[in-house]
């Protein structure tokens, strides 16, 4: 079994309004995840895009559902990094995250990327968001990107 990997294809979402919202803590990971999101919709074109900072991963979902609901935004990307620790707070912090940005999609139907890094460790976390490949963040943005592109080939067609 592979790793899944978003299209890389060309997409006509390029006047699509997209919000980024980031979580400050770890931000040496965090700004790498938000550079690779830019550096995606930069390269299909897309010019609408509104960045957001929140505290941490926890407040993610929240924003989220705040940028959704202002009818501004088609997209929302989602960027946090959550490195485990010595204690359950990492397993409670990412659970619950993971489902506040889940419910954020299906309630306002709207595509909403998860890029939230869940870690072992710092080496991970930094590997998953440098200027290469692997960039979550850039595997956000082109999840979103294609979402929208899916979503505009389902609309009813008159």
């Amino acid at each position: 079994m592979g790793e899944f990997r978003p299209q890389e294809g060309n997409f006509s979402v390029g006047d699509s309004r997209i919000a980024v919202v980031t979580a400050r803590w770890n931000s040496e990971i965090t700004e790498g995840l938000r550079n690779g999101a830019l550096r995606a919709l930069k390269r299909h074109n897309v010019q609408a895009v509104e960045d957001f900072y929140v505290p941490g991963a926890f407040e993610l979902p929240l924003a989220a559902q705040r940028a959704a609901l202002t009818g501004r935004f088609d997209a929302v990307i989602t960027l946090g990094c959550v490195i485990r620790g010595d204690t359950p707070h990492f397993d409670y912090v990412c659970a619950e995250t993971t489902r506040g940005i889940g419910e954020v999609g299906l309630q306002q139907n709207m595509p909403v990327a998860f890029g939230l890094l869940t870690t072992d460790n710092l080496q991970q976390a930094l590997e998953r968001a440098g200027d290469n490949q692997e960039n979550k963040g850039e595997e956000a943005a082109l999840t979103v990107l294609e979402m929208l592109e899916l979503f505009k080939s389902m609309q009813d067609k008159k």
